[in-house]
């Protein structure tokens, strides 16, 4: 039965009879698979998970296995980053392809090999830039910055990061995401007139020399299709609703959420402040719905609230759900891979430098 028909029929089952599968599957496959859960991922898939997490804890946790078939519940960029970290012999799986990532779509290698020449002819990228990818990028993308003396960066660590790159040169490239470029700057004391946005879609990014000569930080534009919807006007709303509570965000949240914010930290982080909190302590958290609903449920004790009046999920995130997730696990069972995610191995060789990097700063 190919691909496509599998999923017909397992649409056609009933979902209790697919969760049953599910942990029958399990069972049977034992440590030949390891199933990786994103904390955006959505709960009936989440429940499922071996290994909880980030991104790159997700894929640190991989490499750190012998498992030979990794599911990687999640999206498309993070799959490819567990297959960059994991060993030759591990197979990587994305139970559904078309769970990509809208930011990660905002700069390919195409885009950002255009904007380093553009910037060649008015000074020496190679000699005075440092590009910076976010982790939520390609791994295109990441083995740009392997091979042109660049690395990657997460929210978490965005700042030692930036830190590493101007102490090898004046100026650095950062992509794909503006916000949190852009919010880590601010939070070092980075002034504005030593920043400028580059929009893929105009030449020179929309800059004038004069201004790319003078810029110590180039933002590209672009952005989480989640985050972006977070408002100001949210957060007033809240403070004026709810006495005492704090506003938490996400670093990828626009700048003017997360300068009128308590507290600005990675996914990470934010459960970590959550959880350390006193009891009775309300929230009101700018991140990804997933997540804010799976907090509410581990710390009753704690009033928290999702910080936007609209519904702010990763779409992307739940295409990943218990039929597609049931036939990965049927495709490692019967022997017929499906879905693999494999990065060829010279892009594979410079992403990993990229990687080292970071992971030997942090």
């Amino acid at each position: 039965m190919n691909a496509q028909a599998l999923l017909t029929q397992l649409y056609d089952t009933p979902e209790t009879d697919i969760l049953e599968q599910i942990n029958t599957l399990k069972a049977e496959l034992g440590d030949q698979v390891l199933i990786l859960g994103h904390h955006y991922q959505r709960e009936e898939v989440f429940a499922f998970a071996d290994v909880t997490g980030d991104s790159l804890k997700l894929s640190q946790q991989a490499a750190a296995t012998d498992a030979p078939h990794i599911i990687f519940c999640g999206v498309h960029f993070m799959a490819e980053t567990a297959d960059i970290l994991t060993a030759d012999h591990q197979v990587v799986l994305l139970p559904d392809l078309a769970a990509g990532c809208s930011m990660a779509d905002m700069a390919d290698d195409e885009q950002v090999v255009r904007c380093w020449n553009e910037l060649a002819t008015i000074i020496n990228p190679d000699e005075c830039v440092t590009p910076v990818t976010y982790i939520n990028s390609t791994a295109a993308l990441k083995s740009f910055c392997g091979e042109h003396g660049g690395i990657v960066c997460t929210s978490g660590n965005a700042q030692k990061t930036l830190e590493w790159s101007w102490s090898n040169r004046e100026k650095i490239l950062f992509f794909p995401d503006q916000h949190l470029g852009e919010n880590t700057a601010v939070a070092m004391g980075v002034p504005d007139s030593d920043m400028i946005i580059w929009d893929p879609f105009l030449p020179m990014g929309g800059n004038t020399a004069e201004a790319i000569e003078q810029a110590k930080l180039i933002l590209w534009k672009g952005f989480c299709s989640v985050h972006q919807l977070f408002k100001p006007e949210h957060a007033e709303t809240m403070r004026r609703n709810h006495t005492g509570i704090e506003v938490l965000a996400h670093p990828e949240c626009s700048r003017n959420v997360c300068e009128i914010s308590d507290f600005v930290g990675s996914t990470e982080m934010i459960i970590k402040h959550v959880s350390e909190a006193e009891p009775g302590q309300s929230f009101a958290i700018a991140t990804e719905l997933n997540l804010v609903n799976r907090l509410r449920i581990q710390f009753p004790d704690k009033p928290i609230w999702f910080l936007s009046p609209m519904v702010c999920m990763c779409s992307t995130m739940f295409r990943t759900d218990p039929q597609h997730l049931c036939a990965a696990l049927i495709s490692i069972r019967d022997g017929h891979i499906s879905n693999r995610i494999q990065v060829p191995h010279e892009q594979k060789r410079w992403a990993k430098l990229a990687l080292e990097r970071m992971l030997n700063i942090a």
